[in-house]
Order: structure tokens, then sequence, then C-alpha cells
């Protein structure tokens, strides 16, 4: 798991001051945003590995 200093610029495009939340939530984001890039990456390497593609949806950060 990275730590909250690797994913600064992904937790510094989606922070807002405004927050009512009493959890660090966007750090949570931050988490799953990475996590989900890591696993479209993944899957990305095995359709070429297969010969196959899905359309690439864009970057949500």
């Amino acid at each position: 798991m990275k730590t909250k200093a690797e994913l600064q610029p992904i937790i510094d495009k989606i922070a807002s001051a405004d927050s009512p939340v009493g959890i660090d939530a966007v750090y949570v984001h931050a988490l799953i945003l990475d996590k989900l890039a890591g696993l479209e990456a993944r899957l990305s390497a095995l359709e070429a590995s297969c010969g196959t593609s899905s359309e690439k949806s864009e970057d949500v950060y």
C-alpha cells in the first residue's frame, strides 16, 4: 500500500477544504483511485497478451 505522501498528487487534485467528513476521505479515495489505475494497467497487459482490446476510458484524475 502506498503512503499518503506518495499519493499526494492525487490528493491535491481531489481535496476539498469544505468537507464536513470526520475521516480522511480524500486519502481513502486516493487509495481507491490508485488501485483502480493499477487494475486497469494489469487488465490492459492481459488483453495485450491475449490479442484482445477493450475501449480505454479517460483518466478521472
